[in-house]
């Protein structure tokens, strides 16, 4: 068994290398992404348990950000998080859709009043008809 451990991982469950890399806060958050079809390997939907191995493409989907990463390592424990950077490699390309993206939210956010007090019922009501408006 010892010799195990001492082996270099070739390859390692998705779920668990999107922990490791600090993608997730738990394998079960990483777990649920991935079986929610939130996470593509290869261009392919995925299950949690698939391997990954140095060189594969994920497109990991988290929130309202969209990240394409190749992976460069791979690791049993999970570090610091300035270490995880170095587990991979994200995309210009992704990188650039993603500060575009958090730029127009920035400009939602300015777009919207900021009062100075809680609002009262009838401003609550009107924020929801406001929202029910913007989801049909």
């Amino acid at each position: 068994m010892p010799e195990k451990h001492n082996k270099e991982l070739t390859e390692q469950r998705l779920d668990k290398w999107l922990w490791v890399a600090r993608f997730f806060k738990s394998r079960t958050l990483a777990a649920d992404a991935v079986g929610g079809g939130k996470v593509h390997c290869n261009g392919e939907r995925s299950k949690p348990g698939r391997t990954v191995k140095p060189g594969d493409k994920l497109l990991i989907r988290k929130g309202i950000y969209d990240f394409e990463v190749i992976v460069e390592q791979l690791s049993r424990q999970r570090p610091a998080a300035p270490i995880a950077q170095a587990f991979y490699t994200e995309t210009e390309s992704s990188r650039q859709q993603r500060e575009i993206r958090q730029q127009q939210v920035q400009a939602e956010r300015l777009g919207m009043p900021i009062s100075d007090r809680r609002p009262n019922k009838r401003d609550r009501r009107i924020l929801l008809a406001t929202k029910h408006r913007q989801h049909e």
